[in-house]
């Protein structure tokens, strides 16, 4: 296997900017993800990595190797498409096998490496079967194995289970996870779906307008923001975002919303002091909202009063959209809460965990 290092990495299509002087370091044998929505640039760094985009500027290498002008046969990478991709008159065997009879394998080692690949996706029994006779996640298998018996240095998953059903996917997630520690494979995931990316990320590199906005451990990232934009993109439903202003009071600093007034813990007051009496914009991630009588650490400096707009009940957990005066936040609460639509409610903010952006440069202030 090898590491993979963008330096500068840019991709231009005519006046459009898709990859925007991106550099990023994948350790071998990581798993590493690039998330982010729609037209970020991720795919596109994808392929400028695979070599079916080829880079407008900055480096790429590939086990220390720059493969910028090394054709993609050549870079030693095998890809999984969102698509699968797989021949439509071919048994699964002559799927997986295709790429290694193109490079003229001895037939005992194609026959070997596709037995074992299919051992290893528990696909034995399906080897003889065409791709119309197969599931959705039995072709995302086919798709994989005919990666695995390439042996490659890296490999490279463009969104390969969003054209699964949610259960499905949620099973895939896990068997590409335990394929990565089997293998011990440096493997890029390319994805839109932040809940794909924690859960199955070493490294998050978020994404947006072709900039790399932050990188890091999914959890070090959600706990860290450095943006508004990861702050917001990374969590499930997205963090509650109200434009505020810092107040000093007797010693003391405050959010005030105009809708309701908290106190900033003192942890956060050396950075937050030269804000006093300006805008800020405070964010709030709706499982740090907690109903009152549930929360042994309220206080009138914490609480504040809504009312319940919408509940939607998840089975152990209910999220809570609440109208608070001029705003409205959501909460997500343990099942064990009890409330109904117009009910007035007290709810507790967890303030130690609460983060606050510049509303010029959009970075965390604390």
């Amino acid at each position: 296997m090898a590491n993979v290092i963008l330096k500068n990495l840019t991709k231009k299509f005519k006046e459009v900017t898709a990859v925007d002087n991106v550099n990023i370091e994948i350790k071998d044998k990581e798993f590493a993800v690039l998330v982010g929505p729609s037209g970020c640039g991720k795919t596109t760094t994808l392929r400028a990595i695979a070599g079916l985009e080829e880079a407008t500027s900055g480096e790429i290498y590939i086990g220390d190797k720059l493969v910028n002008d090394v054709q993609p046969k050549d870079r030693d990478i095998a890809m999984v498409f969102q698509n699968y991709a797989l021949y439509p008159h071919m048994d699964v065997y002559n799927n997986m096998a295709f790429g290694l009879k193109l490079r003229k394998f001895p037939r005992e080692e194609i026959d070997q490496r596709v037995q074992d690949a299919a051992e290893i996706l528990g696909i034995e029994n399906l080897l003889k079967r065409k791709p119309k006779q197969l599931s959705g996640g039995q072709r995302q298998r086919v798709a994989v194995g005919r990666a695995i018996v390439r042996k490659p240095k890296v490999f490279l998953f463009d969104e390969p289970l969003s054209n699964l059903d949610a259960k499905l996917r949620v099973a895939m997630r896990a068997e590409i996870s335990k394929l990565h520690r089997r293998l011990e494979a440096t493997i890029i995931y390319v994805t839109h779906d932040q809940v794909e990316a924690m859960t199955m990320a070493d490294r998050m590199f978020i994404m947006n307008d072709g900039l790399l906005m932050q990188s890091g451990a999914p959890l070090e990232v959600y706990k860290k923001p450095e943006n508004k934009f990861v702050a917001g993109f990374i969590g499930s439903p997205a963090m509650n975002f109200i434009d505020s202003k810092v107040t000093k009071e007797n010693g003391d600093y405050f959010i005030d919303t105009e809708s309701f007034k908290v106190k900033i813990p003192q942890a956060f007051y050396s950075k937050i002091a030269d804000y006093a009496g300006k805008e800020v914009i405070f964010g709030i991630r709706p499982e740090d909202l907690h109903d009152k009588q549930f929360f042994s650490n309220a206080t009138t400096f914490n609480t504040i009063k809504t009312k319940v707009d919408v509940i939607e009940p998840l089975g152990a957990e209910i999220i809570i959209y609440l109208n608070c005066g001029k705003h409205s936040v959501i909460g997500k609460m343990e099942s064990r809460t009890q409330v109904e639509v117009e009910q007035d409610m007290e709810v507790v903010l967890d303030m130690e965990k609460t983060h606050i952006f510049d509303p010029e440069t959009l970075l965390v202030i604390v």
